[in-house]
């Protein structure tokens, strides 16, 4: 009998798609071989993820630049000098700083599912990154005529929107992707409220957690 499971975060990149990306940035490859590569990666995450027999898949994230920064990737708005994060494994990623305002998503995460969604009619899982990750991007020094609460406002929309995104692309579950470290920390000290959740919610918008196939977690996996 299989054992309910479902994959959590990223699958590593075949070495040629890393190689592929790293030459795509110098300038010794054209966009539409990336691009290529890039399918290749998702479809054969996919299969060998249905050859498990899980009965939630994901795409593995082959396909963004970015967990933490697909939203962003491509803003005219950033700067490259943000603060540098440390991983567990001991790399570090040096994320973009904001340096003008407004604040809005480039890109959001139902874009991959919908690329996913071409290669399986299993239930499929999307990842998103969390907004609490994405404050960081604002620099303690401030921005001149866009405030931290602008600011804010912008980020909290916008990833609530990536999540309704997906939910809407009928994925199975939305995985929030958050980072605990003593660098995030310090460079964002946050202040507890008594109600967060509220600043996730827009007025008169229907909770994330009742909306159609989302109410029920469990619903995908087998009855004991």
């Amino acid at each position: 009998m299989p054992i309910p499971t479902e994959p959590i975060g990223s699958i590593p990149r075949p070495p040629e798609l890393i190689a592929a990306v790293r030459d795509l940035q110098v300038g010794r490859l054209a966009a539409d071989k990336l691009e290529a590569l890039y399918a290749d990666a998702l479809r054969d995450t996919i299969r060998l993820f249905e050859e498990t027999g899980s009965p939630v898949i994901t795409d593995g994230e082959q396909t963004k630049p970015s967990f933490a920064t697909y939203p962003v990737h491509g803003l005219p708005n950033l700067a490259p000098d943000g603060i540098t994060v440390p991983f567990a494994d001991g790399h570090t990623r040096q994320l973009p700083r904001l340096v003008a305002g407004p604040f809005y998503y480039q890109t959001h995460a139902s874009t991959f599912l919908e690329a996913a969604r071409k290669y399986t009619m299993r239930p499929l899982k999307q990842a998103v990154i969390s907004a609490s990750f994405l404050s960081i991007l604002y620099p303690n020094a401030g921005i001149k005529g866009y405030t931290r609460a602008q600011f804010l406002g912008d980020l909290i929309r916008e990833a609530v929107e990536d999540i309704r995104c997906c939910v809407d692309g009928e994925a199975c579950k939305v995985q929030n992707r958050l980072y605990r470290g003593a660098a995030f920390n310090q460079a964002r000290p946050f202040r507890r409220t008594a109600s967060p959740v509220h600043r996730f919610e827009q007025p008169g918008a229907q909770p994330l957690h009742s909306r159609g196939k989302t109410q029920n977690r469990n619903s995908h996996l087998p009855r004991r």
